[in-house]
């Protein structure tokens, strides 16, 4: 071996110590944090609306709102991070959920409700999905669906333990001094985790979970414009395939505690189901994600996109506790699989040039679902005393999601996601 290639071997060797696993496990405990909390408004609907005698629909619609603005403000947010890196974005944002939060608990008026969690929150919400997935979806080439799993996680394991603790507080205190104490916790850990963050590099021989086994120093960064990307079929179908999701989605995490109650389900039991949603939708993270990188981001979704009006079917007429449970676990299987392979099929079928804009342009989208599902089924539940004709409705959409997966078009095989795998070799 000459001396060049002895010099090249050398450059060709990694790090010992790959700061991305830093990243997923600032990522993961971010996400685990701001969304469990945020999946938390379904445990504290009815004794805000105990207290002040509000429709379902009318608290919902500032869930709804929250959802909505958290989509637009996630383009930006998501720009920003393109810009400037993770850690400035996910900084503010926790200062804002944490304000926003504590603001919460002094609420005296439905107005006010619209502006804390609808507005101020949203705005801090906006500035940790997006930006995280994104960044671990610039630091992975190889394994990034199970990257981005192994964050979104947090998610999952967020919506096990932050519902059932926020219902101990709310009884051994009371709604408002819960919200305080979700305040002060959200601000800080968000805070302090952030400063983990750093943006992932332009080139790099470490964009894979065994950098061991990277084999080049030059992994370019390539993809289509945002502008480029709106002018696709690909894109608009994507981002149907979500809306319609999405709409099922939130319309579960805000009311089916709620709906588990009017059934004669205890609060303590309810929340619970949450719970397990959450706790199958962390395997189903990992193990989906998993699946994606070896069968394709796509084919990963029509199985996910199966599982969900499935679920909503059996809801429909589940009338007992252990069939909540049981609905809880299939569409935790669907909930938890979406949310680990969206991401990486965005970069899949236009690349990372831009991933971060226009990832946010892909979950705004899909939040104009979820904004409209709580406030729909909210409204439903106030005609008619029931959720029936709401899961009904959410059935239907979850097969429109399904026909839509089917019909996109699978990744070509030069796609960007095949270009960055050949500059591995």
């Amino acid at each position: 071996m000459t001396n060049h290639d002895l010099s090249v071997a050398k450059e060709k060797k990694p790090p010992r110590f790959f700061y991305g696993y830093i990243i997923i496990v600032a990522s993961f405990l971010i996400l685990l944090i701001s969304w469990g909390s945020q999946y938390s408004f379904g445990v504290f609907l009815k004794p805000v609306l105990n207290e002040f005698g509000w429709t379902r629909a009318a608290v919902s619609g500032a869930y709804s709102l929250n959802i909505i603005l958290a989509g637009i403000f996630g383009i930006f947010a998501g720009r920003l991070s393109d810009r400037f890196g993770p850690r400035l974005v996910l900084t503010l944002g926790g200062l804002l959920i944490g304000l926003g939060y504590l603001l919460m608990s002094r609420v005296s008026d439905i107005w006010q409700i619209y502006l804390f969690f609808g507005f101020v929150l949203s705005i801090g919400i906006s500035g940790m999905f997006v930006p995280l997935i994104s960044n671990v979806a610039r630091w992975f080439v190889k394994g990034r669906s199970l990257a981005s799993g192994l964050v979104m996680a947090g998610v999952g394991i967020g919506i096990t333990i932050a519902p059932p603790l926020a219902n101990q507080l709310i009884t051994a205190y009371s709604w408002r001094t819960s919200y305080t104490i979700i305040g002060f916790f959200t601000l800080g850990s968000i805070v302090i985790v952030a400063q983990f963050l750093r943006r992932a590099p332009r080139e790099s021989n470490i964009l894979t979970l065994d950098p061991a086994n990277t084999d080049s120093l030059n992994v370019q960064v390539r993809g289509l414009s945002l502008q480029e990307t709106l002018r696709t079929g690909r894109f608009w179908n994507i981002s149907l395939e979500g809306l319609f999701f999405i709409f099922g989605v939130q319309t579960v995490m805000v009311h089916i505690v709620a709906h588990a109650t009017d059934i004669g389900v205890s609060a303590a039991a309810a929340a619970i189901i949450l719970s397990v949603v959450g706790i199958v939708s962390i395997g189903s993270k990992i193990g989906i994600g998993g699946i994606g990188d070896k069968v394709g981001n796509r084919n990963a979704i029509i199985i996910i996109f199966t599982l969900i009006p499935i679920s909503f079917l059996w809801l429909i007429f589940s009338g007992e506790l252990w069939m909540m449970y049981l609905f809880a676990v299939v569409f935790g299987l669907g909930y938890g699989g979406f949310a680990s392979v969206q991401s990486p099929m965005v970069a899949d079928y236009f690349g990372l040039k831009a991933h971060g804009a226009i990832f946010g342009v892909v979950v705004f989208t899909s939040n104009i679902g979820g904004a409209v599902g709580p406030l729909v089924a909210g409204s439903i539940f106030d005609n008619t005393g029931s959720y029936h004709w709401a899961f009904i409705l959410c059935c239907i959409l979850g097969l429109v999601s399904l026909i839509l997966s089917i019909l996109l078009k699978p990744a070509r095989q030069n796609s960007f996601r095949a270009n960055e795998q050949k500059t591995l070799h």
